[in-house]
């Protein structure tokens, strides 16, 4: 049986890119792994390899597609587990400027609802619509 998600020795490492995964900040690790290698995981301003260990403190900046977060690692983990449990080992320092960019963009996203009397035309419409080209 496995012991406890956290690692609690200083011995145990984790590679940045499994660790921006196991959070969730990218869906896949290999996404994560790309992110890196293209630039868009800095700390202190500057770019990391995939590779680089993870330490208790660090502070890191990630660009995905949605956001662009700031996070500050606060424990680490040995695997990846669900998000509501995943928050909570790591203190999010993202501008409140980038929030609020978000929140915007999420709030005129369409929900997939088509919008009354607009869109996909009514029998009736077809029908005028017909009788004008013939």
């Amino acid at each position: 049986m496995k012991g406890p998600n956290v690692i609690k020795t200083e011995k145990q490492k984790v590679r940045l890119d499994k660790y921006l995964w196991f959070i969730r900040v990218f869906k896949t690790r290999s996404q994560a792994t790309e992110a890196i290698d293209k630039g868009r995981v800095k700390m202190k301003g500057e770019s990391v390899k995939a590779s680089r260990n993870v330490v208790i403190g660090d502070e890191y900046e990630a660009r995905t597609e949605h956001k662009n977060w700031v996070i500050k690692v606060t424990q680490l983990l040995e695997f990846r587990m669900a998000y509501a449990e995943a928050i909570k080992y790591y203190e999010d320092l993202t501008p409140i400027e980038e929030l609020e960019r978000v929140r915007q963009v999420a709030s005129t996203f369409q929900t997939g609802k088509r919008l009354s009397k607009i869109g996909r035309p009514t029998k009736k419409d077809r029908r005028d619509l017909g009788e004008l080209l013939d």
